[in-house]
């Protein structure tokens, strides 16, 4: 049976609004407010499942900046395919929010450890220098408890974790432990106040503060001046590097 709203003359426009809108089933509201929210997270977590969907999960092209006539380039970019193909993250995790919490519940990081040197700055800092080497990786052992450095040969990759990150982040281990396992020995450069270690200076780090990666770079030259040396950052730490 059809409904009717009975007014007269003295209804106001609010009061016709109001009584219009109590018509509509309470059930409309909630799925409203449902898909109000489902918006509102599909945003604010920057997914692109349906763009990808869009597109024929085809993936973006990888845009690099460099030089072509770059002994760098040449030696090591213009090698990797991947750097010169297309990008397309899993479909169900299409969303770098999402990928960084899997990452951290579900990542399983390899169970490696660290051998740590403490580099001071000249204005009383500490940084906590993580090293894993090829050696240990090759030899079947993720435990590394002999020298810094048995593969003086091999090129060392500096690693810049992110804002809150150290040696002990999943993606860090990850990272550290593939590129080990390919050949590099690689030392993760702890920001100052991370990664286990207390300030010890009034300076703290932060995305603009290039200084302590400098040191750092500079005396691993200085330490191994024949060894190729190789740096990489992720988020802030890629801003700093």
């Amino acid at each position: 049976m059809d409904r009717v709203i009975r007014t007269d003359a003295s209804d106001s426009p609010y009061n016709l609004l109001f009584k219009s809108l109590s018509l509509i089933p309470l059930s409309h509201y909630f799925l409203f407010i449902f898909l109000i929210f489902i918006i509102f997270l599909y945003n604010f977590l920057e997914i692109h499942f349906l763009r990808d969907l869009v597109t024929g999960f085809r993936g973006d092209p990888v845009y690099l900046t460099y030089s072509a006539s770059s002994k760098l380039y040449q030696s090591l970019a213009a090698k990797c395919h991947v750097l010169h193909g297309r990008y397309l993250p899993t479909p169900w995790l299409s969303s770098p929010h999402l990928q960084t919490a899997f990452l951290t519940f579900f990542g399983r990081a390899p169970d490696i450890s660290y051998k740590r040197h403490l580099f001071q700055t000249p204005d009383g800092g500490t940084i906590a220098l993580d090293w894993l080497t090829y050696s240990d990786v090759i030899q079947g052992s993720t435990h590394v408890n002999r020298g810094i450095l048995n593969c003086e040969k091999n090129p060392i990759v500096v690693v810049i974790p992110g804002l809150t990150s150290d040696s002990a982040a999943a993606y860090i281990k990850h990272l550290a432990f593939k590129m080990a396992g390919h050949g590099w020995n690689v030392v993760v450069s702890n920001h100052r106040g991370l990664g286990g270690i207390s300030l010890t200076s009034d300076c703290f780090y932060n995305g603009g503060w290039t200084e302590d990666l400098r040191r750092v770079i500079d005396y691993l030259h200085c330490q191994y001046p024949e060894v190729p040396l190789y740096a990489v950052g992720t988020s802030i730490g890629a801003n700093i590097l």
